[in-house]
């Protein structure tokens, strides 16, 4: 749109001359009137030719823009994209839920291996519940970035896919 403001600006310009040297001719002293009435006749056709080829250009550039394929995707396509980053964020939230529970268990069993230290007791099954915990508590985290990165794709992707169809 801005190069057909930018060629009705321009063809604006072209008549503001033209009524400008229609003045100027009114204003000349009557003894150069007739080289006046050529520059103004030769200046005024070619400001008509001008005027013809920036309304061709205009022409042709609505002729692009009604051709060309919308930018803007079709209702159908923006649903599929709305449901695939909705999916990819309840998948996170998902992943996060599960790191938070993890941690939750780790912080206990850590409370529960302090306080069998603390007793003097020294228990196995504590140790292994502890790095079951932390196992849990990795793993979590490892779906969390995964999910992460879902997110930012699926987020991304459409954006991508349209940058890169212009630039074909």
């Amino acid at each position: 749109m801005s190069q057909i403001d930018e060629l009705h600006s321009r063809i604006t310009r072209a008549f503001d001359r033209i009524s400008t040297g229609v003045e100027a001719l009114g204003q000349a002293p009557m003894g150069t009137e007739a080289e006046a009435e050529s520059e103004i006749a030769t200046a005024l056709e070619e400001e008509r030719m001008a005027n013809a080829q920036l309304e061709e250009r205009v022409r042709q550039l609505h002729a692009q823009l009604e051709s060309a394929p919308t930018a803007a995707p079709d209702g159908e396509a923006l649903a599929a994209q709305l449901a695939e980053q909705q999916g990819a964020l309840a998948a996170l939230d998902g992943e996060l839920q599960r790191l938070r529970q993890a941690n939750d268990m780790l912080m206990r069993s850590q409370a529960e291996m302090r306080a069998a230290l603390e007793a003097g007791l020294g228990e196995p099954h504590l140790v292994n519940q502890a790095m079951l915990a932390e196992l849990e508590s990795l793993r979590a985290a490892r779906g969390v970035e995964e999910a992460e990165a879902r997110a930012l794709l699926a987020g991304l992707a459409p954006a991508l896919a349209a940058t890169t169809s212009e630039d074909l």
